[in-house]
């Protein structure tokens, strides 16, 4: 049981193998039922009711899946790895463990790395780092030069490196001019730019949501508004020059209204929040707890409403994970000099069935937001199990209960506030052009 070494994970045969009797949901292909799925030499070979007769190949090994969750690989495409530069927080091969294990095939990693990921020689680094991971790498690379919002980076030739998004993730780009023009300089290349919506003359100095909590915590607020301002001004920049902009990590409920009435007008914009921005609130900061701490910071309650809203209403294209890995000696501090961000990959999976369970989204909404929304969005492989198409998939328990412990996380870092957290639902396989990468399958023939 467990995760493959991952020396070998991506580069071993690929299996053929027959999934049966599996609940299989692919919204792309208008597919939700009852069905068999053959993949053979890496690629979906078929996908067939119980009741129709196929021939399989005599060395095909079968998995009765019992009515298991079989669905596209899902896809993250905003994750912190670490590498180069800190990789005592994570490394491409250990995030991308933990990846598979939380059921994603893919993964899209920001560039505020050390150095940063502004020009080709970097992005061939990461390139050359991923071949041993246990997920597809899709590298983002920075709009500006060092990610310091003066100078547009490179895009060019980032994008013939193999970067498929740009973004200052972790910074805002301030500077209105330089942003306009990162959107019109990025359709050239036919690259997606990723907001990070924060107005830092508002934001700068806050290490929480700025509220009564914060208040009677005696720490400096960080304001919605900061958010929403940039959020608008994005908006509008995505509509002026008629390019797409891609909202990053939307925690406010005023963010969610903005890009819903930019929606109804056509404007070209999509978005992503985060599990624990509909999970938690401003509350789970408690008794200073630093593994709350994260930026954007998480919200009031009436924030997490609106985004669950969103999500159900379709406003929200994608839900990611915004994995940021620290170790202990950045986060066990004092609040306000604690490092922001918290690990998710490993979480992402039982956080978004909790939607499920309470009828806000269905078990097809799940996938968009998942799997086959992040494909289109990046336009990169994956999102649909149609036959031809790489085996990529996720078969998902959405029953299972355990808990959350520190000592099972496959991250290098354990900054998480949902370490004891009974959680219902998990990846039971993870499987990337054909080659398992992940099997909780006590007792199958699957490597793993």
């Amino acid at each position: 049981m467990g995760i493959l070494q991952h020396d070998i994970a991506l580069a071993m045969k690929p299996l053929t193998i027959l999934f049966e009797n599996a609940h299989l949901i692919d919204p792309r292909n208008n597919r939700e039922g009852r069905f068999h799925l053959l993949v053979v030499d890496g690629k979906v070979k078929a996908v067939f009711e119980p009741s129709e007769a196929l021939s399989v190949p005599d060395d095909c090994l079968r998995l009765d899946l019992k009515g298991k969750w079989l669905v596209p690989g899902l896809i993250d495409m905003h994750v912190h790895l670490r590498e180069p530069g800190a990789e005592y927080k994570e490394t491409i091969v250990s995030g991308t463990r933990a990846a598979a294990a939380g059921g994603f095939t893919a993964v899209a990693c920001m560039p505020n790395t050390q150095p940063v990921n502004d020009s080709r020689a970097v992005t061939t680094l990461i390139n050359a780092l991923a071949k041993d991971a246990g997920t597809r790498v899709y590298p983002v690379g920075c709009i500006s030069k060092g990610a310091e919002g003066k100078e547009l980076a490179e895009f060019g030739e980032m994008r013939q490196a193999g970067v498929v998004a740009v973004s200052d993730d972790g910074l805002p780009v301030a500077d209105s001019q330089l942003f306009k023009r990162a959107l019109e300089y990025a359709g050239n290349y036919d690259l997606l730019v990723i907001s990070h919506a924060e107005e830092p003359s508002l934001s700068r100095g806050g290490c929480m949501n700025d509220g009564v909590i914060s208040t009677r915590l005696g720490l400096r607020g960080i304001p919605a508004v900061a958010e929403s301002i940039m959020v608008y001004r994005d908006l509008a920049l995505a509509a002026y020059t008629g390019r797409p902009v891609h909202i990053a990590h939307v925690s406010t409920s005023e963010s969610v209204e903005l890009i819903r009435r930019a929606k109804a007008q056509g404007w070209p914009v999509t978005a992503e929040t985060a599990p624990h921005y509909f999970t938690l609130t401003e509350d789970a900061v408690g008794q200073y707890n630093s593994n709350a701490k994260m930026n954007p910071p998480l919200r009031a309650e009436e924030d997490r409403q609106a985004i669950i809203k969103g999500l159900a209403d379709g406003t929200l294209d994608v839900i990611a994970t915004d994995h940021a890995p620290h170790s202990r000696l950045e986060k066990d501090r004092e609040f306000d000099l604690a490092a922001n961000g918290i690990i998710g990959l490993e979480t992402s999976v039982p956080l978004t069935l909790s939607l499920v369970r309470e009828g806000i989204i269905d078990p097809s909404g799940f996938v968009r937001l998942m799997s086959t929304n992040p494909a289109r969005i990046l336009k990169v492989p994956g999102g649909g199990l149609e036959p031809g198409s790489p085996a990529d998939l996720t078969i998902i328990d959405p029953d299972v209960q355990y808990v959350f412990t520190a000592e099972k996380i496959l991250s290098k870092s354990r900054n998480s506030p949902f370490i004891g957290m009974e959680m219902t639902g998990r990846a039971m396989l993870t499987m990337v052009g054909g080659a398992v990468t992940w099997n909780c399958f006590e007792g199958s023939e699957l490597p793993g």
